[in-house]
């Protein structure tokens, strides 16, 4: 481009006039003709040959650079004109620089957190048993209590208020946390300072002396119950099979006296009065029967029935249920 506009200014300037102009004028016209040139071109190198190795194509070269635009929000320049010009490649972000030539190697690895220090703290004791807890491990902790005079009871296998009243009182004396509730240490300082129970340990016929059967009890198959000694006895033609605790009602609910039969079993029932178990239920007088009472067995005899023959142990009552028939007799006597 600047070697046309060059040849096209000397022909101008040496044809206007219609005369032959001096040498010297056409070199000074010449000379304004490269000034004019140079300028049009911009500040490029002077050698040619360098020029044609670092100009880039044609229409870079006569489209000048348009300017860098300033950091505003608007995209304006510095002066607040909007830019103009082809648009340019923004600069790559410097968190992410390109990738050297090479294979590419990971980054070193970043250490590691220490790990955590095992904690000193002693574990949560283990409970073995504890309040509403039932079976041969709860009859033989009474058992072993009772041996060393924190159970005052014959053994239930029930574990309740009492129970746990007991085992509070152990740990009070042997310096150990005060819960009620059975765990290893406890337990194994109970084995410790106690024996092996005995069967008649374990399963006393019952905590009170059977009462001398009345004479009604001495014939055939009866459930034999002494209010005075608070005992039931089931006797088969005047011989005891088995015995157990027992209680009655209170004196505004009392338990009748008398001779009825059974005539109705019930093993898994439920008060539709008072709406509370009855399991192992033997009807004897209308809604009066004998029945195991959960509650007898967690508080003794701190309590009364509503007129029912309440049996703290579970085991026993269950095998009387399965003993007795209807029509047997219930003979309640003081």
């Amino acid at each position: 481009m600047a070697d046309s506009n060059v040849g096209a200014a000397s022909d101008a300037y040496g044809s206007g006039g219609g005369g032959r102009r001096s040498g010297r004028a056409v070199t000074v016209a010449a000379a304004g003709v490269l000034a004019m040139a140079t300028l049009a071109v911009g500040c490029g190198p002077q050698d040619p040959g360098a020029d044609a190795l670092r100009q880039p194509s044609a229409r870079a070269a006569t489209e000048p650079p348009a300017p860098s635009p300033s950091p505003t929000d608007d995209g304006k320049g510095a002066t607040g004109a909007a830019t103009t010009g082809p648009a340019t490649t923004p600069p790559a972000s410097p968190s992410a620089p390109p990738s050297p030539a090479g294979p590419v190697t990971a980054p070193p690895p970043t250490p590691s957190s220490p790990a955590p220090r095992p904690s000193t703290a002693p574990p949560p004791p283990q409970i073995l048993l504890r309040t509403g807890s039932e079976g041969a491990q709860v009859r033989e902790l009474q058992a072993r209590l009772r041996q060393i005079g924190h159970f005052g009871r014959t053994p239930t296998g029930y574990y309740g208020t009492v129970t746990a009243e007991a085992v509070r009182s152990f740990q009070v004396k042997r310096g150990t946390e005060a819960t009620g509730s059975t765990d290893a240490v406890t337990w194994r300082k109970l084995l410790a300072m106690t024996r092996t129970p005995t069967a008649d340990e374990l399963d006393p016929p019952t905590e009170r002396p059977v009462a001398k059967p009345d004479e009604r009890c001495l014939t055939g198959r009866v459930l034999c119950i002494s209010k005075k000694s608070r005992t039931l006895a089931w006797m088969i033609d005047g011989r005891v099979v088995s015995a157990m605790d027992v209680r009655f009602g209170s004196e505004y609910t009392p338990t009748r006296e008398g001779e009825f039969p059974v005539f109705w079993k019930s093993r898994d029932h439920v008060s539709t009065l008072y709406d509370t178990p009855m399991p192992y239920a033997l009807f004897f007088s209308g809604g009066q029967a004998v029945h195991y009472s959960a509650d007898f067995a967690a508080n003794g005899y701190g309590g009364a029935s509503h007129g029912c023959v309440n049996v703290r142990d579970k085991a026993k009552v269950a095998a009387l249920f399965d003993q007795v028939k209807n029509g047997d007799k219930v003979v309640i006597y003081w």
